[in-house]
């Protein structure tokens, strides 16, 4: 033996032996793959790798009988630690791979040291199959050197079955086998590497050989299609990489695979179904991704079907695929029917959470334009989350998607029409919606109506409104639909609908002011005066109502110009004014009275106008004012309204005034004005700081007269109409009637005024008031007050006659009334018409007449007395007056002749009697009598008064003569009688 070959032997002994020691050393700790040295273990199998490899290479520099027996025991080591590696690996997680990468090359290196210098094909194949599963281990943890290494060594005894001889055949399927693995470990290394090019190639080596292909059993193709699947699906991860990949190159792979695992339809293989799904489902997305729409769409028409039909449609898996469909569809600007199709494919295998329905209507806003397909998915989706009683938060989202989405719809009507059928749909499910999400869809649908109210588009903005109103609101937000309503109303009024906005608003409950609010506008703009004012005084009633409204609602109605409207705002704008001692509540209360007042006066100049409603009315402010200056009057707020009462009462005094003539059966009306003008000057004059003038003096008397004769007059109308009156208000009137008279003698007592006409005014004001309390006390049959009003009246001055006989004419009237009253009222009258000659000569004699009937009648001395006595002063009436304009009544001189010669035969008639009787019984009589000489006396008087008129009537000298001729007849037969 040479001394080369020596060397090597020499060598070939030092590996093996140290070979054989560090076997020694890892086979102890190879039984625990948990142990904390196994690092160092991965080591040393790395070593004896190297050193196998070693061993490998200088083999063919020694003899075959130096090295055989080495070879022998080598391979022996490499088979234990080849099954070692199989044992662990059945044991170890996943962070044991290293581990059994080790094991394998050590094994694999140590069985190549082993082999025969022209091992057969079972060998060969035996240790391709080593090579490829070891090559394929340390692919797997990264180390592609080594990997690389191992895969050459595959390649030389890949090379070695392509020329051995199988003249038989009998090896052809392992050969097969052996060789599609060495591919394909090659192709996993190459692609593992970034080699696309060697990967490509090996997998076309694998792929173009259908016979070869078809001797490997079904799960290794089964495997293999898995892996060209899994080549292929990573160029869809990162397309962008510098070496150049692309989708279109994934496509390739993916029907590589596809075409391998059809291939295995109907064989023992149990995965196809579920590698060809897969592998479709990547097949589509590369389509996809290299635009290829089309086959895209082909690959997922052919997949969906089968992945609905599977039991598990609606993994997560399959909704991908699902989603890739619609995408696709998007890119290739399929039409809507396609596009709907789609979506339900994937709301009706997906489960109802948060992530899915974000998911789909995010994908929906890309389609905003398509507005029809939006609103059927977003219904369907509604729908199938109806059906599967998904949460309460998924279908309240769906509704506020819906919402926005119809806001954005062009067209109106089946916007509208969407959100019905939504919210019907909803209510029939029997679904209610919290307050949360009510309140959301709320917002939102009065959101957009107010855009739409803003940009005038009424009609809109009522819909969408009424669309607020559906009953789904309702049960969480009870008061919504009254405000919905009262929106849209609102709209309708804006669009000149008023018929409509009525019908809308009469829709809500009747107990809120803004409603009525509505209703009163409503009825504004339709004309209709009545209905406006009774929603007025409804929304005050209301419990929620503010006075804001009725400050808008007189806004409204003076633009309107309807002043029965406007009269009925302020007046309830008045009574909500809480009257204290806040002085600019006061001074509002004011301001408010006289716009009313002056709106009823404008009011009733009209030809149309409700005069005695009118009047009322006024006269009810009239009151509300008088009110209002008495609490200002005791409160000591009168300085911050003089200027207001100074106008009031001038307006009542005024109003009064024109009422006199204007009008008609309105006299306690007028009367009740004059008073509060009356009161309200007062206060005038009480606040001011100087004192009264002559003018306001005399309106104080003219209105504190005028009150009081109104009330008078109206209780003679009363009287008049019904014969009888109630007592109480007979003794008001009465004491009413007092305090005037007692007013208007406190002004005339001051002397402020000093015009003569105006002093006449109030003297006859005195007077009339007299005739009044007169009157009243006679209704009242109060005949002392009477009595006492009469004594009163002596001192009036020359109105005094005619206060009396004004009086006179009561008493007369009333057959009730004492005589002794009217003879003093009677006595009264003439004796003022004497003083102050101011009674006519006919009232002068009628009175005589009365009062000398009354006399005559008593029958008593003194009473004929006064009887010739007023006699004889109406004889010189008649003489006084015989001549001029008004000369004595020429009945009344008859009835005085015929009294006057009467009575006076009655005296001599007594004295005759006188005459006549015995001594005893003259005794008797001079006790009753005062003398027979006054009877004598009287008798002549009457006689010669008798004498004096007959100058004064028709044939008078032929009476004189006949009153004389009797008067000498009786007085001689008396005389007679007397001396017999």
């Amino acid at each position: 033996m040479s001394s080369r070959k020596k060397k090597s032997a020499e060598g070939l002994q030092g590996i093996h032996a140290s070979i054989l020691e560090r076997l020694s050393k890892v086979k102890p700790l190879l039984d625990d793959p948990h142990h904390t040295n196994w690092s160092s273990v991965v080591q040393e199998l790395i070593q004896v790798a190297s050193q196998a490899e070693s061993f490998t290479e200088q083999r063919p520099k020694s003899g075959k009988a130096t090295w055989s027996h080495l070879a022998d025991s080598l391979d022996q080591e490499g088979v234990n630690l080849w099954n070692i590696s199989g044992l662990i690996h059945k044991g170890l997680d996943g962070e044991g791979h290293a581990h059994i990468a080790a094991l394998r090359l050590a094994a694999f290196r140590l069985v190549e040291a082993g082999l025969e210098t022209k091992p057969g094909i079972e060998t060969l194949v035996h240790v391709l199959q080593l090579a490829s599963k070891a090559g394929m281990a340390l692919c797997e943890i990264g180390n592609n050197v080594e990997a690389a290494s191992v895969l050459t060594s595959a390649a030389k005894f890949e090379e070695q079955l392509k020329t051995a001889s199988d003249s038989d055949e009998t090896h052809r399927r392992a050969i097969a086998c052996a060789t599609i693995m060495y591919h394909s470990s090659r192709m996993e290394a190459a692609w593992k590497e970034g080699n696309h090019t060697v990967a490509d190639y090996m997998s076309r080596k694998i792929t173009d050989d259908p016979h070869r292909l078809s001797m490997v059993p079904p799960q290794a193709r089964e495997l293999l299609a898995y892996k060209l699947h899994q080549i292929g699906k990573s160029f869809l991860k990162e397309p962008t990489l510098q070496d150049g990949s692309k989708p279109a190159d994934a496509v390739q792979w993916l029907q590589r695979a596809f075409a391998m695992a059809d291939q295995l339809e109907g064989t023992a293989a149990s995965g196809v179904a579920e590698l060809k799904i897969s592998t479709l489902r990547t097949m589509a997305r590369a389509y996809f991704l290299s635009e290829a729409y089309e086959r895209a769409e082909s690959v997922l028409d052919e997949l969906i079907p089968t992945i609905d039909a599977s039991q598990h449609h609606a993994s997560s898996e399959y909704q991908e695929l699902r989603w890739l469909r619609l995408a696709v569809l998007k890119r290739r600007k399929a039409g809507d029917t396609a596009l709907i199709d789609a979506f339900k494919s994937i709301i009706d295998h997906m489960e109802f959470s948060e992530a899915n329905i974000t998911d789909v209507l995010q994908d929906l806003r890309t389609l905003s334009h398509h507005h029809t397909l939006v609103t059927a998915i977003h219904q369907h989706c509604l729908e199938r989350a109806l059906q599967h009683a998904a949460e309460p938060d998924h279908i309240h989202r769906l509704i506020l998607s819906l919402i926005i989405h119809s806001s954005k719809d062009e067209d109106h009507a089946r916007a509208m029409k969407t959100l019905d059928s939504t919210f019907t749909a909803v209510c029939v499910a029997d679904i209610g919606l919290p307050s949360v999400p009510t309140t959301a869809c709320l917002t939102l649908i009065w959101q957009y109506g107010g855009r739409h109210y803003k940009a005038k588009k009424w009609s809109e903005a009522a819909d969408w409104y009424m669309a607020g109103s559906h009953s789904l609101f309702r049960m969480h937000s009870p008061s919504s639909a009254a405000k919905c309503f009262r929106k849209a109303a609102l709209c309708h009024i804006e669009q000149g609908e008023y018929a409509t906005a009525s019908t809308v608003i009469r829709r809500c409950p009747t107990n809120e002011a803004p409603t009525h609010y509505v209703i009163f506008l409503t009825a504004v703009h339709q004309g209709l005066e009545n209905e406006a004012i009774r929603a007025i005084h409804d929304m005050v009633k209301a419990p929620d109502f503010d006075r804001k409204m009725l400050l808008l609602a007189t806004q409204i109605s003076h633009q309107s110009e309807m002043k029965g409207i406007l009269l009925a705002v302020l007046q309830s704008l008045l009574k909500t004014l809480k009257i204290g001692s806040n002085g600019e509540v006061v001074i509002e209360a004011m301001t408010l009275i006289r716009c009313i007042v002056k709106l009823i006066l404008n009011l009733l100049v009209e030809p149309a106008a409700n005069k005695p409603v009118l009047v009322d009315n006024v006269v009810n402010q009239f009151r509300t004012a008088r009110i209002l200056t008495e609490a200002a009057s005791t409160q000591k707020l009168v300085s911050l309204v003089f200027k207001d009462i100074s106008w009031l009462w001038k307006t009542a005094y005024n109003c009064a005034v024109q009422g006199c003539s204007e009008w008609e059966n309105a006299g306690e009306q007028i009367s009740e004005l004059f008073g509060i003008a009356r009161e309200l000057l007062e206060a005038c004059c009480h606040a001011s700081p100087v004192d009264l003038d002559a003018d306001l003096c005399l309106h104080l008397a003219n209105s504190s007269f005028a009150a009081v004769s109104g009330q008078v007059f109206s209780a003679r109308e009363v009287i008049a109409a019904t014969g009888t009156i109630d007592e109480p208000r007979l003794l008001a009137i009465s004491t009413d009637i007092k305090a005037a008279k007692a007013k208007v003698t406190d002004i005339w007592n001051k002397h402020v005024i000093q015009d003569a006409h105006d002093n006449e005014r109030i003297q006859y004001f005195l007077h009339a008031l007299r005739v009044f309390q007169a009157e009243f006390s006679a209704q009242l049959k109060d005949w002392n007050q009477l009595s006492q009003d009469v004594d009163e009246v002596v001192d009036s001055g020359p109105l005094a006659v005619g206060t009396y006989e004004a009086i006179a004419d009561i008493l007369w009237l009333d057959q009730a009334c004492p005589v002794n009253v009217l003879y003093k009222c009677l006595e009264a009258i003439l004796r003022a018409s004497l003083e102050h000659s101011s009674l006519s000569v006919e009232k002068f004699s009628r009175w005589l007449r009365a009062i000398c009937t009354i006399s005559l009648a008593r029958d008593t001395p003194e009473d004929r007395l006064k009887a010739i006595g007023y006699v004889e002063h109406a004889l010189s009436v008649m003489e006084d007056h015989n001549d001029s304009d008004e000369p004595y009544p020429m009945d009344e001189r008859q009835w005085l002749l015929a009294t006057a010669y009467n009575t006076g035969t009655e005296c001599l008639q007594s004295v005759q009697t006188l005459t006549n009787v015995s001594s005893v019984q003259l005794i008797s009589f001079v006790v009753r009598s005062s003398s027979r000489a006054s009877m004598l006396n009287e008798a002549k008087r009457w006689f010669e008064a008798s004498t004096v008129i007959c100058r004064f009537v028709p044939e008078g000298k032929q009476r004189a003569e006949k009153v004389w001729n009797a008067r000498l007849l009786l007085t001689t037969f008396v005389l007679c009688g007397a001396t017999d």
